[in-house]
């Protein structure tokens, strides 16, 4: 039999102890080679509030848009409701309002002769579309006239006609757009009205509305010192009137608003994360085929690796 004395304690190699696997190398983090707009408009913040995809099509990649018969019609009717002001006030007229409208379409024509295509169809002849320009030609004059059931221009003498406004804030975002109408008043008081030819809102969708209208009030109130007295909506379309009085108060929130807008929209824009936003205007929208809600893939958004700090960078302590 064999016998082990032990002569003290038995040596043992270490083992050393385990140690947790080191978590994967962090990717660095990336951003945008687009530098974010320096200046919102009115529709612009609309766009990115209603679907911030869709800001990023029309502002980012700037994709191109097809006209439509309404958004043309709208344009038509603006101008002949801005040039109608260039009469005496005792001509101003439904007669003459209605004769303009021919007039302001050729002009629109000769600045965009592609809007020509809107009335051409594939197969139609020129007596079938010459028809269907006079329908709507003739549904652009309706819409002129039941302006004077709203408003006398007879007895309005405008300040200013499709005013183009910018201020810039403190914080360096700049505030632009194209006010149709500024009355002013004996009194000084400032109105703004803008025209529509859509019809007017449910009451619920009264606020959205007038933001835009509060947006004008702002960028006025920071370039004249002055709030402006009413805000005034004319939906021709329908032929209501949406009115509101403004306070310094509401400007301010609309400023708040806005700069948190414009903090998102820079955020987005450099991450790269313009999220779709589905709602009841996406069966309107033009770039359904690009959007991710339709099964489409947005165009490719130009995103670069950060640099990583150099290795002679601080001393660690």
């Amino acid at each position: 039999m064999v016998s082990h004395q032990a002569s003290g304690k038995a040596s043992v190699p270490a083992v050393p102890a385990a140690s947790p696997s080191a978590p994967p190398p962090v990717p660095p983090p990336v951003r945008s080679r687009t530098a974010p707009p320096d200046s919102l408009s009115p529709s612009r913040a609309a766009d990115f509030m209603q679907c911030p995809l869709l800001y990023r099509f029309r502002v980012i990649d700037k994709l191109p848009e097809k006209p439509t018969p309404a958004a043309t019609r709208g344009t038509v009717v603006h101008a002949v409701l801005e040039r109608l002001f260039d009469s005496p006030a005792g001509e101003r007229s439904v007669r003459r309002a209605r004769s303009l409208v021919v007039g302001e379409w050729e002009r629109l024509l000769e600045r965009r002769p592609e809007l020509a295509e809107l009335f051409t169809g594939e197969t139609a002849g020129d007596a079938a579309d010459g028809a269907e320009l006079a329908r709507w030609l003739a549904t652009a004059e309706e819409l002129v006239e039941r302006w004077f059931s709203l408003e006398d221009p007879t007895r309005l003498e405008p300040a200013e006609r499709e005013l183009f406004v910018e201020a810039r804030l403190e914080s360096g975002l700049r505030l632009r757009g194209i006010i149709d109408r500024v009355d002013v008043a004996p009194t000084g008081e400032v109105r703004v009205v803008d025209y529509k030819t859509g019809k007017a809102p449910r009451p619920q969708y009264a606020a959205d509305a007038l933001f835009q209208m509060k947006f004008y009030a702002l960028v006025l109130w920071r370039l004249r010192g002055t709030v402006p007295r009413r805000l005034q909506l004319v939906y021709l379309g329908s032929g209501d009137v949406l009115s509101y009085d403004p306070d310094e108060g509401d400007l301010r929130g609309v400023e708040r608003k806005l700069l948190a807008l414009w903090d998102a929209i820079r955020r987005a824009t450099e991450t790269g994360d313009w999220r779709p936003r589905p709602g009841p205007l996406c069966g309107w929208c033009a770039h359904q085929a690009l959007c991710p809600e339709f099964g489409g893939t947005p165009p490719p958004y130009p995103l670069t690796v950060r640099a990583e700090p150099p290795e002679n960078g601080p001393p660690r302590h």
